[in-house]
């Protein structure tokens, strides 16, 4: 089953209109996902692009490598790398505890899928699909947590806590090292567990790359290697230092020339405000520095750069030294880490979510500053996972999917009506209409007798007004009671469903499918989801 996002709510309308009304925000973007001719145009100014730095990647990504064994066709896509024919399709993600929430895999397979979907469509040409660890991200908190159903059905968050203070910058999160408290987070996780046939193997799965020592990337990396190595994924780490010298063109040109490019940013942002949103906000500079002390912002300051949260300022000089020093103390942030992927990689297409989606309205001018050829982005597939028994149970109450993202009260309210005596809504409804009205009738009685009668039964109006409500509130009380069962399983069905008020693909990790029906659910999951419908699909298990 297909749901149209609109009938979801917490997509912003710039997406919704890029999925169904391109024409509305054609200016932001130029290419169509679901134009061919799109596709055949950025494939001929790829072509035509030099890309000196081409064997340099390719080498880098084979030395990425070392100490794993990669498939035959991962082997392969990395080598195909090399001939001018062969595109990348790009997708990214924070590098997560225990893989993060369910759309990283789904951002995956999509653009594996549509890898081998544009084989098929352009045969003239050669697709491969790589794995942006976005490792630079310094935000620990979005990265440090996951959420599984529990053992007793319920939403349970599994926390990774360090044990250093939360205002305390850490530093790009991919080059932390787990301490020993990741021994406490993974034995939350299997108390957590329902024990089953497939738990050992989730176990040694999550042990064998989360442990003492380990850096977030590399357990992050070897989790996506076990699952999606043998459909040709190339995961690159942009951390490497011999990336970053290859970047130093892309940062240089940023500190040179970030007053054009802050005020372009600023421009489309204002722009986007008056009929969507800007999704991202625009800092003078795009680019953050590292050193012993954590991951800083870069920011000018009358005529001379300082890093944020120190007080020292820098000339331009004096940054320029630090930069062709040790270009991999400096990261590009969310405005420019496309323009590095695709300076890097020869890029057809992103793949994004719809939050990607939003902020590519904002970095498409810095395509033109930089002299790159802008990729087409391809929004990834989205879904919602129903399992048997949550199936049943919608199908049982005569409720559309789409209900289930209402309110809860409202929710429940709509299928108490259905399988009570009393439409409770309806009935009240009825009932405050029928008596204003003669109220109403009684107070124009009554102000012809006397004036002063007048505000007595506003007031009379207000006070009946008011007691209906607490009757009514009560009335849905006992009548929740009275189907207390039916009530306890709607709710279960839609923490499922929509947990935490969320779609499930935000909210759930990975593990809670894999120790129910074993590790090849994410084989599942590929075999599924479908990537040319742009609509949220509902999947039955």
């Amino acid at each position: 089953m297909l749901v149209n996002y609109s009938d979801i709510s917490g997509f912003p309308n710039l997406f919704l209109d890029y999925i169904y009304e391109f024409e509305n925000v054609q200016k932001f973007y130029k290419k169509s996902f679901l134009d061919n001719n799109s596709y055949l145009e950025t494939f001929k100014q790829l072509k035509s692009f030099v890309r000196p730095h081409r064997n340099d990647v390719v080498n880098i990504i084979t030395d990425q490598y070392l100490g794993y064994l990669p498939s035959k066709l991962t082997e392969t896509n990395i080598n195909a790398l090399n001939d001018e024919n062969t595109f990348a399709v790009v997708t990214g993600q924070q590098v997560s505890l225990f893989g993060g929430p369910l759309y990283t895999f789904y951002k995956i397979i999509t653009t594996i899928k549509l890898s081998n979907l544009l084989k098929e469509r352009f045969s003239d040409y050669n697709f491969v699909p790589v794995f942006w660890l976005e490792a630079d991200d310094h935000d620990f908190k979005e990265i440090q947590s996951i959420n599984i159903i529990d053992q007793y059905n319920k939403v349970k968050t599994i926390i990774y806590d360090d044990g250093i203070e939360d205002e305390i910058n850490r530093g790009s999160v991919g080059k932390l090292k787990f301490n020993s408290n990741i021994d406490h987070t993974i034995e939350d996780l299997e108390k957590s567990l329902r024990d089953n046939e497939f738990k050992d193997e989730i176990m040694n799965l999550i042990n064998s790359c989360y442990y003492e020592g380990v850096t977030i990337k590399a357990a992050f990396k070897k989790l996506i290697f076990h699952f999606f190595d043998e459909y040709g994924l190339i995961i690159f780490n942009p951390q490497d230092k011999r990336v970053k010298d290859l970047l130093l063109p892309i940062f240089e040109k940023e500190i040179d020339n970030y007053a054009i490019h802050s005020n372009e940013n600023v421009l489309r942002s204002a722009e986007l405000e008056e009929n969507y949103h800007a999704q991202v906000k625009v800092n003078p500079i795009n680019l953050f520095y590292s050193d012993g002390s954590g991951r800083h912002l870069v920011e000018p300051v009358e005529g001379e750069f300082r890093f944020r949260g120190k007080r020292k300022r820098i000339s331009k000089d004096e940054i320029k030294k630090l930069l062709y020093y040790d270009p991999a103390a400096f990261s590009p942030n969310v405005l420019l880490r496309p323009i590095c992927q695709d300076y890097l990689f020869p890029t057809a297409v992103y793949v994004g979510g719809p939050a990607e989606v939003s902020y590519f309205a904002q970095v498409m001018p810095n395509y033109s500053f930089f002299d790159l050829v802008p990729p087409i982005v391809f929004p990834r597939a989205s879904a919602t996972i129903l399992e048997k028994h949550i199936a049943t149970s919608i199908k049982k109450y005569d409720l559309s999917f789409n209900e289930y993202f209402f309110n809860e009260k409202e929710l429940i309210n709509n299928i108490l009506n259905k399988i009570s005596e009393f439409d409770l809504e309806e009935l009240f409804a009825n009932s405050k209409e029928n008596i204003n009205e003669e109220l109403l009738k009684l107070r124009e009685s009554l102000i012809a007798i006397d004036q002063a009668l007048s505000d007595a039964s506003e007031k009379s109006l207000q006070k009946i007004n008011q007691t209906l409500e607490i009757l009514k509130t009560k009335s849905e009380q006992f009548q929740a009671r009275k189907h207390e069962d039916v009530v306890n399983r709607v709710k279960k069905v839609r923490s499922f469903i929509y947990p935490n008020n969320n779609l499930q693909e935000r909210e759930l990790n990975f593990i809670y499918f894999a120790n129910k029906y074993g590790l090849d659910i994410v084989k599942w999951f590929f075999s599924e989801l479908i990537i040319n419908k742009p609509d949220h699909q509902v999947i039955e298990l």
